[in-house]
């Protein structure tokens, strides 16, 4: 008999992520006939990493993923999309956008090719064309502490941050996923699960079957593998931990669905008309 193949997977140490893998990371179902080798990392390390194509499966941010379809395919499960979960804009109390006409205003995101930066450049150019912004990529875990020290002036937060900048002393000045909902009365297309595209189209039916079946099993099993969540999550506090899981864990992760898919093609649409993603002919979805 033929060994099973060993396909590398990569997703983030967002709870979101593990709470989604943990049934395959922790072997709680059956995983047929494959074999993987697992990398956990944070979402902007994934998004270059897609560039060489080293994982066969991996998480991506939406954003990146449009830069990307020339060697990754969706699948319709795993995904973060929702309403109410998208980035938001932070800063030091008293700090005002409209201050950076006068000097130039040091933003830093979670990653150039990340959706919160998507989002940003989408809401500054439509909200505050004329205002002026250096943009420092850097891990999401720096960018508080960042506003805080003033090496930026404003913050895009992501993940659990979002539930505690106010404890840290920062006010938001956009919930840039709130403009994104009222702009276009779609859910925020912020995470994905995306296969090499050079990988068998029956493999990957089945790879997205699998991840299906593990994200109902999260669902029927929520305190199942909580260990395996607490030891990646940034923030140890299990209240934040679900509800982290709770506000990025939906339906949309068991499948992306009708909303969903005209979701993520406006946000590509957007992304072209604005130059930031190449025009592509290639079909979206591996499946």
């Amino acid at each position: 008999m033929h060994a099973p193949p060993i396909l590398k997977l990569a997703y983030s140490s967002c709870p979101n992520d593990t709470f989604i893998f943990k049934a395959i990371a922790k072997k709680l179902i059956d995983l047929k006939k494959f074999t993987f080798d697992i990398a956990v990392d944070d979402v902007e390390a994934l998004n270059q990493q897609a560039v060489l194509l080293t994982h066969d499966v991996t998480k991506l941010s939406f954003a990146a993923l449009g830069s990307l379809l020339d060697r990754y395919a969706l699948l319709r499960c795993g995904a973060a999309l929702g309403k109410g979960c998208g980035p938001l804009m932070v800063s030091r109390p008293g700090t005002e956008l409209e201050d950076a006409q006068k000097t130039r205003q040091a933003v830093a995101v979670p990653g150039m090719g990340t959706t919160a930066c998507h989002l940003f450049r989408f809401f500054m150019a439509d909200q505050y064309p004329d205002i002026d912004f250096t943009i420092l990529p850097m891990s999401f875990e720096k960018i508080m502490p960042a506003v805080l020290d003033k090496t930026a002036d404003v913050g895009i937060i992501i993940h659990e941050g979002r539930f505690i900048y106010q404890s840290m002393g920062l006010e938001m000045k956009a919930d840039l996923g709130q403009w994104w909902e009222t702009k276009t009365e779609l859910p925020i297309p912020l995470g994905c699960i995306a296969v090499r595209r050079d990988m068998d189209q029956g493999i990957a039916c089945e790879i997205q079957s699998l991840i299906q079946t593990s994200v109902a099993h999260a669902f029927a099993n929520p305190d199942m593998g909580a260990d395996y969540i607490a030891r990646y999550a940034q923030e140890m506090d299990p209240a934040v931990i679900h509800q982290h899981i709770d506000l990025y864990v939906n339906d949309f992760s068991k499948d992306l669905g009708e909303s969903g898919e005209q979701a993520v093609t406006a946000f590509f649409s957007y992304a072209r008309k604005t130059g930031i993603i190449p025009e592509t002919h290639l079909p979206l979805f591996a499946c």
